[in-house]
């Protein structure tokens, strides 16, 4: 499905950053630091890190996304490395990374507990984890994000999935979100941001 939404010339969710990543990406520390962006699809938000200093590791099943990443990367002129992987089945190494980044990445509900192991895994003590999704309240909405609240997580499971790290902000609000033709409107967020202890 994901290769099919991006083998197009255009990017479906544009060449810029999250409003929330942007706004909260000074909380991943003078650069440069190791970011792993998830679900990073055609490079956005990774690139832009890149573009900050750090070092950027993009992971996401589609590889059709991956390649556009990449094309963007080198269109800026900054450095990103792509991992093409399906994040409920793969393991990171452990204390690799000092943020996750984590922009509407949504897998279903049976293979988040795996990612939020890998999350926390991956995290060296003191990193931080930067979250926006969607949650269940979104899917009725033609603004953007799954047709399922499978899904879509909400901030009392972030809550508990997180619940051994110091967690610095988790609620859910509405916000207008303009990215590319693939989200735009108003739409049901939850935005989380927590460090590893």
């Amino acid at each position: 499905m994901w290769d099919d939404r991006y083998s197009t010339d255009d990017y479906v969710y544009g060449t810029e950053p999250n409003d929330f990543l942007r706004e909260q990406a000074g909380l991943i520390g003078e650069a440069p630091k190791r970011v792993l962006c998830l679900a990073d699809g055609e490079g956005r938000n990774g690139v832009y890190l890149a573009g900050l200093g750090h070092w950027v590791t993009s992971v996401d099943a589609s590889s059709v996304g991956l390649r556009k990443a990449a094309q963007l990367a080198e269109g800026k002129g900054v450095a990103l490395t792509t991992l093409n992987a399906d994040l409920t089945e793969h393991e990171f190494l452990p204390e690799s990374f000092d943020a996750v980044v984590s922009i509407f990445c949504h897998v279903p509900a049976a293979g988040r507990p795996h990612l939020h192991r890998q999350v926390l895994r991956a995290l060296k003590p003191g990193g931080v984890l930067i979250l926006e999704a969607y949650t269940p309240d979104q899917v009725p909405r033609d603004t953007g994000g799954p047709d399922t609240p499978d899904r879509t997580p909400t901030a009392a499971e972030l809550d508990a999935a997180f619940a051994e790290m110091e967690i610095e902000l988790s609620r859910e609000c509405e916000r207008e979100v303009v990215e590319g033709r693939g989200h735009t409107g108003a739409g049901c967020v939850v935005q989380f941001i927590a460090r590893k202890r």
